[in-house]
């Protein structure tokens, strides 16, 4: 009779569990995934705007226009 009880709490034991499962984030790896993309936007944001990388893409824009190829 013990290993029959005992048998079946381990059954419903590691039934619940693996019905759990880890299903998303927690507040922290928002926070960090926030924190990372804004990074991330704020470094893409910085190279789109400096002079070099303006001219390089208002020539290609220019040349495209132009009909030119």
């Amino acid at each position: 009779m013990y290993k029959a009880v005992r048998a079946r709490l381990r059954a419903l034991v590691c039934g619940k569990r693996r019905g759990r499962g880890d299903a998303g984030m927690v507040t922290s790896e928002y926070a960090t995934g926030i924190v990372a993309v804004v990074g991330f936007a704020v470094l893409l944001y910085q190279v789109l705007t400096s002079d070099s990388v303006r001219a390089l893409l208002e020539g290609i824009v220019k040349k495209a226009l132009s009909g030119q190829m």
